[in-house]
């Protein structure tokens, strides 16, 4: 394995880290990003690398992104959907070095990381969001999004106070995910527990009832207990004894599973 770290530019803190299959050196693999939560004010870079290695083993070049936090830029949005578009540019340019099939290119957000990764999937279409990151979206669409215990909007209970919220963003109604979908988003697999204490389950279920109104691909799965910040659900991310959940960990294989048939689609 190669493990790579790439700035994404002087003007930001933001870095895309990676770890590369060098197996098979004429092979092609497929490609995930994960953009982990915290809050906006940190990454758990110990996670994001557990999540990214987790899909390695399953035949994928995996990376994390380590994006703006608030603080780092005020008002915070949208600089960390932008960093993410840019990123996935920066896969499919380094396609072929990266061993990447460029085809096959995967976002996976988690809590704040989900609401990257949601206004990315909403966006990644729109001349002047790419205007903004210096792409095309030729350069940045995705096969395909993964949300774990995402945000969505504020108006569904995350954050829950308007001092955090004005470090976001001014315009808050621009940050609303669930309103900004439309029937150019990709394929899209949503995963949440419905007794999630910090990120209410409306925030995934809006999301996924918008998709399904515009004819995106969909598939949520509500698992019926479990803290917020699962990640894999299982020892290797367990950071209590609540969070190692079996039940809730076989997200992993379903998403998975959802991903082969829409690679399986998309050759069609």
């Amino acid at each position: 394995m190669q493990i790579i770290t790439e700035s994404l530019g002087p003007q930001t803190h933001a870095t895309l880290h990676g770890y590369l299959r060098r197996d098979a050196p004429a092979a092609t693999y497929p490609a995930i990003i994960i953009v982990p939560g915290g809050s906006y004010t940190h990454i758990p870079e110990q996670q994001a690398e557990d999540l990214a290695l987790a899909w390695s083993a399953r035949g994928y070049q995996a990376f994390f992104l380590r994006y703006s936090f608030a603080g780092e830029r005020q008002p915070l949005l949208p600089a960390p959907v932008i960093e993410l578009a840019q990123s996935v540019a920066l896969l499919r340019q380094h396609a072929t070095d990266w061993q990447i099939n460029p085809a096959q290119l995967i976002v996976a957000g988690f809590s704040v990381g989900g609401h990257i990764v949601a206004l990315f999937n909403d966006l990644w279409a729109d001349a002047a969001f790419n205007a903004q990151a210096h792409t095309t979206p030729e350069q940045v669409h995705p096969t395909a999004v993964i949300l774990g215990y995402p945000v969505i909007t504020p108006k569904a209970g995350f954050p829950q106070d308007a001092a955090t919220l004005a470090t976001w963003t001014d315009h808050p109604a621009q940050i609303e995910a669930d309103q900004r979908v439309t029937n150019q988003n990709a394929p899209t697999f949503i995963w949440v527990t419905a007794n999630d204490p910090l990120v209410p389950v409306q925030n995934a279920l809006a999301y996924a009832q918008a998709s399904i109104a515009h004819h995106v691909d969909t598939e949520l799965h509500v698992f019926h207990n479990g803290p917020h910040g699962l990640a894999l659900a299982n020892p290797v991310t367990a950071w209590k004894p609540a969070s190692d959940q079996p039940h809730v960990a076989h997200w992993l294989d379903l998403a998975a599973e959802w991903l082969t048939e829409i690679h399986a689609s998309s050759k069609r």
